[in-house]
């Protein structure tokens, strides 16, 4: 008898411009149960968009994956962006950066960001994800 493991997120969001990274993500979040849903973004404006345009809670993510270096609307200003957005996205939606950045002060400077729940170097791990609970 097959049983069906239960995943342990609703939806998840990566917002990032490398789409061999959004293949990376998807198979790792697959592989280990983490999310039922997985939408991503190569934009971040588009990510911007859709969480300033669905407010209905059972639309919006649980966990939002971010990197940092993106043309257009880099993840700096996407972090200045969702800060303004209200509360009830931010206390639904938590962001956790994932990036390939070594710079102590772009680590620094998202680690002090209110919103940010944590930095993960580049690429994700299980070991990651199995360390990610949201109360």
């Amino acid at each position: 008898m097959k049983t069906e493991l239960l995943q342990k997120f609703k939806k998840v969001i990566i917002i990032d411009d490398d789409l061999f990274e959004h293949y990376v993500y998807s198979r790792v979040i697959v592989n280990n149960n983490f999310s039922e849903i997985t939408v991503a973004f190569s934009l971040a404006s588009d990510a911007l968009t859709y969480l300033q345009e669905n407010h209905n809670m059972s639309e919006l993510p649980q966990i939002i994956f971010l990197d940092l270096y993106m043309p257009y609307l880099s993840g700096f200003e996407f972090l200045e962006a969702y800060n303004k957005l209200p509360e009830a996205v931010k206390e639904k939606s938590k962001v956790f950066i994932v990036s390939s950045t070594i710079s102590n002060e772009d680590i620094t400077r998202v680690c002090n960001d209110p919103n940010v729940v944590s930095f993960q170097q580049k690429p994700i791990t299980k070991e990651f994800l199995d360390g990610i609970t949201v109360d």
